[in-house]
């Protein structure tokens, strides 16, 4: 059964008042217990839970980011492309304060956003600005682009890729390892190829995709011949941009 504060929440959140809604969903956890506070947010919808999660601050802890499930954040941070975000910055933000919180389990997360429609994309947007490092990392196990290993991992894997899964996972340089737990992309990128290489797989094809898309369009802006072309719309696709199916979304603000 829906709690009135749940209710109370929904109702603030469509009023704005994002804060508001926060501090009624705490108080559920404060009168009841943090395991009535994570049943509640069952009943919360994706969209409002997102809403709440999305305005952390990383100067205090909210509470609700403490306590969400994999499974409900998941539901929720597919959601995050409808705010038309191009930069992306609220959603790693959003992922890192949640993920990296103190006792999660960072894996368990990006596997449950992979299992939901709309998850690899959300990991690709993820990871778009740094598509040329994770691209390197998967080829030579280093995010140091004028370090390359020794042999083995010198060895380009491209051809490699579509067999990656646990039984053909490298190791990790030395040097990577001292400086990974950057609670951020690197760490996301070295759990993704380590710990989940078939989810790696799959996110690291698209991201190939939407940085080739984005190298094209580079090379189709460059100036055309006079009339040539004259009349057709012009659209910005760069990489934050390519996002297939996505057009039709009605925005969540």
């Amino acid at each position: 059964m829906t709690l009135p504060a749940v209710i109370e929440a929904q109702n603030l959140i469509l009023a704005g008042d994002i804060s508001g809604a926060e501090y009624a969903l705490a108080n559920i956890a404060e009168t009841h217990g943090d395991k009535a506070l994570v049943a509640a947010l069952d009943d919360l919808p994706a969209k409002d839970l997102l809403a709440v999660i999305r305005e952390y601050d990383a100067s205090k802890e909210s509470l609700v980011n403490l306590v969400v499930t994999p499974e409900q954040f998941a539901q929720a941070v597919v959601l995050e492309r409808r705010y038309g975000d191009q930069t992306h910055e609220q959603l790693r933000g959003m992922i890192n304060s949640v993920i990296f919180r103190d006792g999660a389990d960072p894996a368990e997360f990006l596997y449950e956003i992979a299992e939901v429609e709309g998850g690899y994309d959300a990991l690709v947007d993820y990871l778009l600005d740094r598509a040329q490092m994770v691209e390197h990392f998967y080829k030579y196990a280093t995010f140091d682009l004028y370090e390359y290993g020794d042999g083995e991992k010198t060895r380009a894997r491209e051809d490699d890729l579509m067999h990656l899964d646990h039984d053909h996972e490298g190791v990790a340089s030395p040097l990577d390892m001292a400086n990974l737990e950057d609670h951020d992309w690197m760490q996301v990128t070295y759990i993704l190829r380590y710990e989940l290489p078939e989810i790696f797989r799959e996110v690291l094809m698209k991201l190939r995709a939407r940085y080739q898309a984005y190298l094209a369009t580079l090379q189709s802006d460059e100036p055309e011949v006079a009339g040539e072309g004259e009349g057709e719309a012009e659209e910005d696709e760069r990489p934050k941009n390519n996002d297939d199916g996505d057009d039709e979304e009605e925005s969540a603000l």
